[in-house]
């Protein structure tokens, strides 16, 4: 498993590989050099004899040659690490943009369906593992191999019964790092899915204080999430007992080869067989050949942590995105007829909500649609715009199912205000400009003045130049609600969708908004969902919806004649109040 997600990781590299060859290029030369050290420094002792014997004419060449060896090694050192980290990072940048594209191109259910923290663990701290993964294993494992390849050859070109020797003993290292790896996988992986799993929650919890709050629910969150906790300490303690295991016990087997080094070496020595500069040289080559297997086990732990990342992130990846069909039709104009013929839809499998809906929208009509929660209303709205697609039967604008559409131009001729508002951080300008960031400051004022949003704009620190925090938290709810408003106003899409639209808003500036919304909607086919029945008694039709169906239409006043499901609702907001006119 972990090579398949090795293969799709190093495909990532491929547009890199010119810093892949500095690696490599670098590696070679930066162990070659770091190689020859010992050679130098085993000739520079076998010219000292004795006391009082010492050959300087010799040795000073060698320790020039030794100096300039370890200045080049450290430079191409340095190489080495500058082509490893730009390719690592370059390599997760382009990860990175792979994964927020397949977030915005995957259907809403997905998104629906995930912890929004889970994701953005994803996004964040996965991508940090994989990029501290890759960083060790670049440097590392590269200049690992190589060194232990160049400290053989040098070995065997000195004494080959002493290579043979290390050679033998090396594979105990490598059984042992290779045992506690496999049993360390799993509590990695079990890390990382808890990692997510605790992101998720907390980012639920801190966004909902004052829900929270409101119920008293502090304790029970606080135990939900030192349970999770726990189980990522067990985890987490599992994987770095494991990992702590392998430095430890690969050291004693290279301590085990450095001693049989020495004692082999020793014993050639009193044959003659080695001199004593070659001994030095050859003790020196045990630590060199032993130092890559300590290194290389330690940066297993790394590289678990990072195959475990990297399976949540090609999981993402993976997803199938929205269907899109190579002949879609890419509309321009739109007339604003809607007709949705005999719909069924439901969320999950065998769990019915819309069944058998049918609708005919004319021209330029107002359409409101009410019912008790739960009824199909924000259903039917994720359908027309196609947030979901439906599973019988077609819906159809200006007589073209929208299937036949590409989602982009159908979703451009709608104009949607939502009762949850969404700003981001930002310029009050940029957020109204959001569906039109080429605008001019003309029509962003009088997109503004419409939505009466222009007044409390202007009374900001900067006015349209002032930034607002994520989600518009320095604002209050009416007012983000007014930007929302005006940000669909600056657009003039020919369909409008209103979806509890001011529901956040005081009476007050609700009949405000109501005139600038009836004299948007002048022109404009429109859909709009409300509970609270006074904001829908102008609309040309009503239809009242229960349980997907649609279970009475007409306008205001046919709807109380029947005195049915609409009445009994609208009675029940109006008891002892005179009636709206409509």
């Amino acid at each position: 498993m972990n090579q398949s997600v090795l293969k799709r990781l190093l495909a990532y590299t491929k547009p890199y590989m010119g810093y892949f060859a500095g690696s490599v290029i670098s590696a070679v030369l930066s162990v070659a050099l770091t190689l020859l050290a010992p050679v130098l420094i085993g000739d520079a002792i076998d010219f000292i004899v004795g006391a009082g014997t010492v050959d300087f004419e010799s040795i000073l060449p060698i320790l020039g040659w030794l100096a300039l060896s370890i200045f080049l090694a450290a430079l191409f050192q340095w190489v080495l690490a500058l082509c490893n980290n730009t390719l690592t990072q370059k390599t997760v940048k382009s990860m990175r943009i792979a994964v927020f594209s397949k977030l915005n191109s995957v259907p809403l259910k997905y998104i629906d369906a995930h912890a929004h923290g889970d994701l953005n663990s994803r996004v964040i701290n996965d991508m940090e593992q994989i990029g501290d993964g890759l960083l060790q294993g670049f440097t590392q494992l590269f200049t690992g191999v190589i060194t232990i390849l160049g400290t053989l050859i040098f070995m065997l070109s000195i004494n080959v019964t002493i290579a043979v020797t290390v050679v033998i003993l090396t594979p105990i290292s490598l059984f042992v790092a290779s045992f506690i790896a496999k049993r360390s996988h799993n509590s990695f992986a079990k890390q990382s899915k808890t990692r997510g799993e605790i992101g998720g929650y907390a980012e639920e919890m801190i966004s909902n204080q004052k829900v929270i709050k409101a119920f008293c629910y502090e304790k029970r969150s606080q135990e939900t999430f030192e349970e999770i906790n726990h189980r990522l300490y067990e985890s987490g303690v599992k994987s770095q007992f494991y990992s702590s295991m392998t430095n430890p016990c690969t050291r004693f087997v290279n301590g085990l080869v450095y001693a049989a080094v020495g004692i082999i070496g020793a014993v050639s020595a009193l044959s003659g067989r080695l001199s004593i500069g070659q001994i030095s040289c050859f003790l020196t080559y045990a630590n060199q050949y032993t130092k890559p297997f300590n290194e290389i086990s330690g940066v297993i732990t790394e590289l678990q942590t990072a195959f475990a990342s990297a399976r949540r992130i090609f999981q993402v990846l993976d997803e199938p995105s929205e269907s899109i069909r190579s002949d879609a039709l890419e509309a321009k104009d739109c007339k604003g007829k809607v007709d949705m013929k005999n719909v069924s839809f439901s969320y999950q499998q065998g769990v019915p909500l819309i069944e058998h809906l049918n609708l005919s929208v004319s021209e330029h009509q107002k359409i409101a649609i009410v019912g008790p929660t739960g009824c199909g209303k924000t259903t039917v709205i994720n359908l027309l715009m196609r947030f979901y697609d439906v599973k019988k039967g077609e819906i159809a604008v200006d007589g073209t199912d929208i299937r036949k559409l590409s989602r982009n131009s159908l979703r451009r001729f709608y104009g949607m205000v939502l009762q949850e508002t969404w700003l981001f951080h930002g310029t009050v300008r940029e957020n109204i400009a959001y569906g039109k960031p080429d605008a001019p400051e003309e029509e962003i004022l009088a997109a503004s003045k419409a939505a009466y949003a222009h007044s409390f704009i202007k009374r900001l620190p900067q006015g349209y130049d002032t930034v607002i925090s994520e989600d518009g938290g320095n604002l209050s709810q009416g007012q983000k609600q007014l930007l929302c408003i005006a940000r669909v106003m600056l657009t003039k899409p020919p369909m409008l969708i209103l979806d509890e639209a001011t529901s956040s808003i005081d009476t007050r500036t609700e009949l405000r908004i109501q005139k600038a919304f009836e004299k948007m909607m002048q022109g404009r086919t429109s859909f709009i969902v409300a509970h609270r029945l006074s904001t829908i008694v102008n609309a040309d039709t009503i239809l009242v919806m229960n349980q997907g169906k649609i279970i009475e239409q007409g306008n205001h006043r046919e709807l109380l004649k029947k005195n049915g499901f609409y009445a009994k609702l609208y009675n029940s907001q109006f008891a002892g109040q005179t009636e709206p006119s409509g």
